[in-house]
């Protein structure tokens, strides 16, 4: 018997060869749901930064469930019992972890929804999945909820060293080409056992881990905060806030997507409930439908929404600047009087509303390793689990688990 009929291969850049085995896995990865990934930007607006950034939410798809593919087999071999149906449902579980995200990843999570987080709507669409696959999805299901009485297999999905974090890293690291994000993930895998139910690992896969933890920190740094991302993310979600705010006036201002004005003209809240209508309206988004709906505001009526979408699709972003809290207060109350006059240059609107358009303080957070509530074991010689910033040199370890705060004021590069 032919065995290449069993399966299907991905060629990824990454990982090498993508086997997946024909059956529910693959018929899931060629589902409408899991298709539109492949038109969601894995890094948001990071292509404006780091241009070869293009890649896509469904290649991390697929690269998060083929690591999760290759620690089950690891696991197997160390005479872990995972049965089939296990190890079929962590592979949907890894597959389907970020199918709630929205148009270009993170960056308007909250700006469509209210009370709203990718997970919610992930969980919301697998269990829609599963009735449509007659129930195929319950143990997928559990293991990603973490309702499964295998506990380490929810691990594997989501914790502090899990597949999906090894796959981005990795993933956005080649992409970006920042090398510091580079993570030894091979030996991470193969040092993986599980002990009293849980994930660990063996002594000697301690300094991958600690590469892991380092890269980490690099990333947020170099690449998810860096100070151009952040300033496009707030000029972005500043065009939405306009265009709400024009609606709520009584001004046209429709999006050519039907489906993004469903957002757009009434207020949606999940923290009761994320209904049908609203998860088939958000699985029709995807960054094509923001992108033709910028294109379309260039040219609005309305001076402020136009600008910033010139701005926007032009890559005349503003200025971040970082400081203190208090510095940045100073410096924001200092810059609200040059902005307006900056604007009245500019021949758009200079009053207090419009500035806000032009002027916005927030902060960056980024936390490497939360040793307090998350730990990472370590495996000692004598079957016992140590935490990983007692078993490395604690005093390193411990200066990366301290939250990075970083305040900022993103504002008009003409306004100094």
């Amino acid at each position: 018997m032919d065995k290449s009929n069993q399966y299907k291969i991905f060629n990824d850049p990454v990982h090498g060869f993508i086997t997946v085995p024909k059956g529910n896995i693959l018929r899931l990865i060629d589902h409408p749901y899991i298709q539109r990934l492949r038109r969601i930007r894995q890094l948001g607006l990071g292509y404006l930064v780091f241009p070869a950034a293009e890649h896509s939410r469904f290649s991390h798809a697929l690269g998060a469930m083929e690591l999760a593919q290759r620690v089950l087999k690891n696991l197997k071999e160390k005479d872990t019992t995972i049965s089939d149906a296990e190890m079929q449902g962590t592979m949907i579980a890894t597959l389907l972890h970020d199918v709630g995200h929205g148009p270009l990843s993170h960056t308007l999570e909250h700006t469509l929804i209210d009370d709203f987080n990718h997970e919610l709507m992930s969980i919301k669409i697998m269990k829609h999945l599963n009735q449509e696959f007659n129930g195929e999805l319950e143990t997928a299901i559990k293991i990603f909820t973490d309702e499964h009485s295998k506990k380490f297999l929810h691990q594997l999905i989501s914790s502090q060293l899990d597949m999906d974090r090894l796959d981005y890293l990795k993933r956005d690291s080649f992409f970006t080409g920042v090398s510091e994000g580079a993570v030894g993930i091979n030996r991470i895998l193969k040092t993986m056992r599980v002990l009293k139910g849980n994930i660990v690992i063996e002594k000697k896969g301690i300094y991958a881990v600690e590469n892991y933890i380092l890269s980490r920190r690099l990333m947020y740094m170099q690449v998810y905060l860096h100070k151009t991302v952040l300033s496009a993310d707030i000029l972005l979600r500043n065009i939405f806030r306009r265009v709400k705010f024009l609606i709520s006036q009584g001004s046209k201002a429709d999006a050519p997507s039907v489906h993004l004005n469903y957002f757009l003209t009434e207020s949606h809240s999940a923290k009761k409930l994320i209904t049908d209508v609203m998860m088939n309206n958000y699985l029709a988004l995807d960054d094509h439908d923001l992108f033709l709906s910028i294109k379309s505001w260039k040219n609005h009526t309305d001076p402020i929404l136009s600008d910033l979408c010139n701005r926007f699709l032009n890559r005349k972003l503003f200025r971040t600047t970082f400081g203190s809290k208090k510095e940045i207060k100073n410096l924001k109350n200092q810059l609200v009087d040059k902005t307006k006059k900056q604007l009245k240059n500019n021949s758009l609107p200079h009053d207090d509303e419009s500035v806000t358009y032009y002027l916005n303080a927030d902060q960056s957070y980024s936390e490497a390793y939360k040793y307090e509530n998350e730990n990472i074991w370590i495996l000692e010689d004598n079957n016992k689990a140590i935490e990983f910033s007692k078993a490395a040199d604690a005093k390193h370890i411990l200066a990366l688990t301290k939250p990075v705060i970083k305040p900022y004021l993103v504002h008009l590069k003409e306004v100094q």
